[in-house]
């Protein structure tokens, strides 16, 4: 998607372009593209055989639904276990866990 996003209409062969090496397989990006549009994230033109790809999601509804779906699979839906995880994995600080609860807070208190 990052790709798509920063590229706006591409093709597989744009795809490949800018991926690093060791590239995957043509089939292999095509079939990662086609199951994002079946998911509703992209979209496609058709010119012959060739599809033009392009993205009908923005990044924070994308990000949206991703995050949703790794909390709903991963942490039975919940936060704290999620924030947990992260917090045992020390892949988050104790400041930066406060300014989560912060960042909520006022999120909470604009609704």
């Amino acid at each position: 998607m990052q790709l798509i996003w920063a590229k706006g209409r591409v093709l597989i062969h744009d795809i490949l372009a800018d991926m690093p090496e060791p590239k995957p397989a043509y089939n292999t990006v095509s079939t990662f593209v086609r199951i994002l549009e079946k998911k509703g994230f992209v979209n496609h033109k058709a010119y012959g055989k060739t599809y033009e790809y392009f993205p009908v999601v923005d990044r924070e509804e994308y990000t949206s639904h991703y995050m949703n779906t790794v909390l709903k699979n991963f942490f039975n839906g919940s936060v704290s276990q999620m924030m947990s995880f992260f917090s045992q994995k020390e892949q988050i600080s104790v400041s930066e866990a406060d300014e989560i609860i912060e960042l909520m807070k006022s999120s909470k208190n604009q609704q």
